[in-house]
């Protein structure tokens, strides 16, 4: 059963004032994506699907201590920090779907870091696919956002919403011929292959199991007891680029 939407206002006037308050709230990204040309995939709630826009939020990943991240210690300040940060953004999107809400429409924020399908390893919904329909950056080899500015050191949420929105428009993808996150992968999750066009299957270019199950190593060890990694975040040079010590 779809939604009922709204039709009156000026979608760039209610995009433009989201935007203001999410950056009020924080944020350091923010866009607008248009679910119709959300491409569904296996296991994915299809009724989600019927809000015609989704907001994608991120925030960024203190560069100092990404840059610590070692192969064999992701370290105890990235788990509390990626702790932290995806806490912040599941707050803020509450607070942008009840501002939604109280204007009359629906409003339903996915958390940033939830795993709804653990036969699958993924949540109710694809952050990622979202900040790529709203042109906040590119799915990159290692599956990651990349932001054109950030790089892939930014975490999600997102917003599923009636409220009628002008979308962004989504980016090229800019990895051409690079392949530092393929050869950084200690899990060899990323595949080494030239198949990253526009259309290709998850399968064909990333193992997802070989990456979750380093993981869920981390994520068992009482040392950081949440699952990250973080070597391809570190590796991938748009982000290292722009970073600090």
């Amino acid at each position: 059963m779809k939604h009922p939407t709204k039709t009156s206002g000026h979608t760039s006037d209610k995009a433009r004032h989201l935007r203001r308050f999410a950056f009020g709230l924080g944020v350091d990204v923010f866009g607008i994506g248009d679910l119709k040309h959300f491409r569904p995939y296996a296991g994915i709630d299809l009724s989600l699907l019927n809000f015609p826009n989704g907001i994608s939020i991120g925030m960024r990943l203190s560069n100092s201590i990404v840059n610590r991240i070692t192969v064999d210690d992701p370290t105890s300040e990235y788990a509390h920090h990626y702790k932290a940060v995806n806490a912040f953004l599941d707050d803020v999107a509450l607070r942008i779907a009840n501002r939604i809400q109280a204007e009359g429409y629906a409003a339903m924020p996915i958390p940033a870091s939830q795993i709804t399908r653990p036969d699958l390893h993924q949540g109710a919904l694809s952050h990622k696919a979202i900040a790529a329909l709203a042109g906040l950056g590119w799915i990159g080899k290692s599956q990651l956002l990349v932001n054109p500015r950030l790089g892939p050191r930014l975490r999600f949420a997102s917003i599923l919403t009636t409220m009628p929105l002008k979308a962004g428009k989504p980016l090229k993808n800019r990895c051409g011929a690079c392949d530092v996150c393929v050869r950084a992968c200690p899990a060899h999750a990323i595949k080494p292959t030239a198949r990253h066009e526009q259309r290709w299957a998850r399968e064909d270019v990333f193992d997802s199991e070989s990456c979750y199950q380093r993981l869920i190593k981390f994520r068992d060890d009482p040392r950081y007891g949440v699952s990250i990694c973080g070597i391809c975040v570190k590796a991938c040079p748009v982000g290292a680029k722009k970073s600090s010590a």
